[in-house]
């Protein structure tokens, strides 16, 4: 007979009922592109090329909605 050490028989999931780790506040791509173009939320809705870019990205990144319905993008 051989033993079994009780390592290989652990079954399911080690996390369980642990919280779960805080999530990072990162920046989010629109605030990273406005920020890279230098706008302010007062600047926002003048720039064309910030228009351009959510355009392009409002079904893959978060745009604020305010912002989107002035444009009328929505």
């Amino acid at each position: 007979m051989t033993k079994l050490s009780a390592t290989c028989n652990k079954r399911g999931n080690p996390e369980w009922g642990k919280p779960p780790e805080p999530i990072p506040d990162t920046p989010t791509e629109f605030e990273l592109h406005a920020r890279k173009l230098g706008l302010t939320k007062q600047t926002f809705a003048a720039s064309a090329e910030l228009r351009t870019w959510c355009e392009y990205n409002k079904d893959r990144c978060y745009i604020p909605e305010w912002l989107l319905a002035e444009w009328e993008i929505i």
